[in-house]
């Protein structure tokens, strides 16, 4: 039996006309996502050369393998760029030709790895001395996953920053993906930064975090409400760590206006919808556990509490 192809060809494209949800025609399409996770992949070799493929780094080519992978890059990401440059109008980009704009924004941020590099050493040092199961900080590179999510995050930064359109948040949501932490690539991270165990913790767009920071797993630095919507886009919606915070699991910080104070400690569970000063130690206050022999519960027989 055939099917019937031209009627199901025909309720197809007209849901495409009614309902949109089609990328744009006429080769204006968006950035492709395949091709952004593919730079990603890559950039990821260019900050940590021979830990993202298998083949033998040699000192001696380590400079000619360079070369050619920032060229590979460099023509990929800006014809990425451009497809974002030219199908939305940006604050900066759009008063550029969209060739000449996505060239320039290529250059300096392949520009900015050096720097990028330099905070990604820091925050390895901060998962190796803060993190007593780990053994080496090539250890660290190749099997932690909240420090791959923060390097494309730092990574995904420098084009937020730069008003890129587009490719930093599938760069971000790729990571997202592979480590189960999700930061916005808006978010503006210091120094030192180490996420452990990284998978749940939620870092929102306009969200300021100082150096040596550290978070557990679980942890959400949330907007307050977003019923408002596209109204509230531009705003400071997310918190603010100051230096030397620590946040244990699952804790939740909420809103823009939320301060957490210099060399502050938040404990599990916590949701906190309020600033607090510097060296504040915030924990759940009446909470117990209760220990039950399970013969006697099941006959009714209440044990003992803590």
């Amino acid at each position: 039996m055939n099917f019937p192809i031209a009627e199901l060809t025909g309720a197809l494209v007209g849901s495409y006309a009614q309902h949109g949800g089609i990328n744009r025609l006429e080769g204006a399409n968006l950035p492709s996502k395949g091709a952004v996770e593919e730079i990603t992949r890559d950039l990821l070799r260019l900050l940590f050369p021979g830990f993202f493929e298998d083949r033998v780094v040699e000192s001696s080519e380590l400079k000619a393998d360079t070369a050619i992978l920032i060229d590979s890059l460099a023509g990929r990401l800006e014809d990425q760029i451009y497809k974002a440059v030219r199908c939305f109008e940006c604050s900066e980009t759009s008063k550029r030709d969209p060739r000449r704009a996505a060239h320039e924004l290529t250059t300096e941020f392949l520009r900015s790895l050096p720097g990028v590099r330099a905070l990604l050493s820091t925050d390895i040092e901060a998962a190796f001395t803060g993190d007593p199961a780990a053994q080496s900080r090539e250890e660290i590179i190749v099997a932690y996953p909240g420090i791959e999510a923060v390097a494309v995050h730092r990574m995904a930064h420098e084009l937020y920053r730069r008003d890129v359109p587009l490719v930093p948040r599938i760069m971000a949501e790729w990571a997202h993906s592979r480590s189960g932490m999700d930061i916005h690539p808006g978010a503006q991270i210091g120094s030192h930064f180490f996420v452990d165990h990284c998978t749940g913790a939620v870092i929102g767009e306009t969200c300021v975090i100082g150096h040596h920071v550290k978070l557990y797993q679980g942890v959400g630095l949330v907007a307050r409400s977003l019923a408002a919507g596209q109204a509230l886009r531009g705003q400071k919606r997310h918190p603010t760590l100051e230096d030397h915070v620590t946040i244990y699991a699952n804790a939740t910080i909420v809103g823009g206006d939320t301060i957490i104070g210099t060399g502050s400690t938040i404990g599990a569970n916590v949701f906190l919808m309020h600033s607090i000063p510097a060296q504040s130690l915030v924990l759940l206050d009446d909470v117990r556990v209760r220990v039950m022999n399970k013969r006697e519960r099941a006959e009714g027989v209440v044990d003992f509490q803590i």
